[in-house]
């Protein structure tokens, strides 16, 4: 059952909203949480196994943290100052040790599952490299989905536990239908406990606005996925399997297309999650604003994907930039280089972290780390040639922030994203070096003139109705960049507004979207991750 499905739409989704209807309102909770355990149950029951060990571990060891933050200030009373830091430090370090143990447990559920064949497999390499004559068996472990958003939503709950920012959760029912709550769990966004707990627990009245947001929300996500990303899928899918059958100018294309169908699929299922929550009178966090619109590959990744990058800033990269170790080379760097590249140099190292863990973190495979370590790349060379940029324009007198130099940032942007996804498709990276040779070397448009592009199932009709989809996304994002959201209008406006878009979204999902005996089911991208 996934949130594209008929199923999910006409079965589970509309059981579980009329029953969350009928039961009192201080028991609405209750609903969710017995609808979030079945929908794990009915994707994969061992995923259900995996969501009661890290959700109960982490139950159990934030009510141990805040029982030694409230054993701590009892005993602190009437204590010395050197007392009370002396007794600080021992409580410091066994809150420390629980934080540790919650990780473990739950990281260490990922890491087993996910990444235990590509550790063996490295080691296999190696051995084959130096001719060891040895080869570790591959154990045939499978992945449930959703574990890598779960797994950092609860991984957070314990760490802001430790920090002070609320209490522990005394209902460990609350803090499960925390961790498995259904729209969210297979994509997303990470939630943050102080943010998403209070919204669940509190019982929601059926609200017109709210209902009517959700389903154009929904709709409009399923417009995104199965009427762009999975007709772009095939185009992707064909060209990137045999590119050497390919010009540059088709290959060129499927890049594009790939980026429109990562783009599509990914924001598409949020935005049907979204829905999924508003209806129920629950908003989840927003996890894209108008990436494609960034002037830099730091701020696209601060405009994709938002949920994870401040999971990843707020629990990755302010503990690493705050450690000793690296304060010790932050003063090391003021003691030994210049000014400019002492305030480099720390924050790069802590920034290089964040990248291989958001590499890992996408799979198991080198090409994953390799994408995130192309973007540390990017950003750190874009930083260290900052003072260049400064001068040259200062000296060339070129308006920075003009209109053109604006247009030029974008399509910079682009550009490298491009590759970067380039990067995330290819099976391998000698796949990928050699699809980029050949897109830069292999000029013939002879594919498109001919025809050789629609010989696998692909026709004119779905780069028309792509073309169409892209050109109403654009307009879309256009009207929320300034501020304006057309989606949101449709939910507030009068009914010969609101009316009207919605029937159109519905007849293009219907009538266009790719499914039937010409297409096959494309899965969701993220949800593998």
């Amino acid at each position: 059952m996934t949130y594209t499905s008929y199923l999910y739409f006409f079965g589970f989704a509309i059981i579980v909203y009329v029953m969350y209807l009928l039961f009192p309102i201080k028991h609405r909770w209750k609903v969710l949480l017995a609808g979030s355990c079945l929908f794990s149950i009915i994707l994969d029951g061992f995923l259900s196994l995996c969501l009661f060990v890290t959700a109960f571990s982490s139950y159990f060891c934030a009510l141990q943290l805040t029982k030694m933050q409230d054993d701590f200030n009892s005993a602190k009373k009437g204590l010395s100052k050197d007392e009370k830091k002396e007794l600080k430090n021992k409580v410091t370090k066994q809150k420390k040790t629980v934080v540790a143990a919650a990780v473990i447990i739950s990281l260490g559920i990922l890491i087993v599952l996910k990444y235990t064949n590509f550790f063996l497999g490295t080691i296999n390499g190696i051995s084959a490299f130096f001719r060891a004559g040895f080869e570790i068996p591959l154990v045939g472990f499978v992945l449930p989905l959703g574990i890598s958003y779960y797994t950092l939503q609860a991984i957070g709950y314990v760490v802001d536990t430790y920090r002070g920012k609320y209490r522990a959760e005394t209902n460990p029912a609350k803090l499960l239908l925390f961790v498995s709550f259904f729209p969210q769990m297979t994509e997303g966004p990470i939630g943050r406990y102080d943010k998403l707990m209070p919204q669940l627990e509190q019982g929601h009245r059926y609200n017109n606005e709210d209902f009517t947001a959700g389903i154009t929300l929904i709709f409009w996500g399923l417009f995104k996925k199965l009427v762009i990303s999975d007709r772009a899928s095939y185009i992707a899918t064909d060209v990137f399997s045999d590119y050497n059958k390919y010009g540059s100018f088709v290959i060129i294309l499927a890049m594009i297309c790939y980026t429109i169908q990562l783009y599509t699929d990914f924001s598409g299922c949020i935005d049907i999650m979204s829905g999924t929550a508003r209806i129920f009178g629950i908003r989840l966090e927003p996890n894209f604003r108008q990436p494609f619109f960034s002037k830099s590959v730091g701020e696209f990744w601060r405009r994709w994907h938002i949920t994870l990058g401040t999971w990843f800033k707020d629990y990755v990269f302010y503990p690493v930039s705050l450690s000793k170790p690296f304060m010790k080379l932050s003063k090391a760097s003021q003691n030994h280089m210049s000014k400019f590249m002492a305030s480099i140099v720390p924050s790069s190292c802590a920034l290089f972290v964040v990248w291989l863990g958001t590499g890992l973190w996408h799979g198991a495979d080198i090409k994953y780390v390799l994408y995130g370590l192309y973007y540390f790349l990017i950003m750190i060379l874009g930083t260290l040639f900052e003072p260049v940029f400064v001068k040259m324009f200062s000296k060339s007198k070129i308006d920075r922030r003009g209109r053109l130099m604006n247009s030029w940032a974008v399509l910079r942007t682009l550009l490298l994203v491009n590759m970067g996804m380039t990067m995330f498709k290819a099976n391998t990276i000698g796949d990928f070096g050699a699809i980029i040779w050949r897109s830069f070397t292999n000029f013939s448009m002879n594919d498109l003139m001919y025809g050789t592009l629609f010989e696998r199932g692909t026709d004119r009709h779905d780069f028309v109705v792509i073309a169409i989809g892209v050109i109403i996304m654009f307009i879309v994002a256009v009207l929320k960049e300034k501020g304006r959201d057309p989606l949101k209008s449709v939910s507030t406006g009068r009914i010969y507004i609101k009316w009207p878009v919605m029937i159109g979204l519905i007849l293009a999902v219907l009538v266009l979207g790719a499914f039937g005996p010409h297409y096959g089911v494309v899965d969701n991208i993220y949800a593998q991750f």
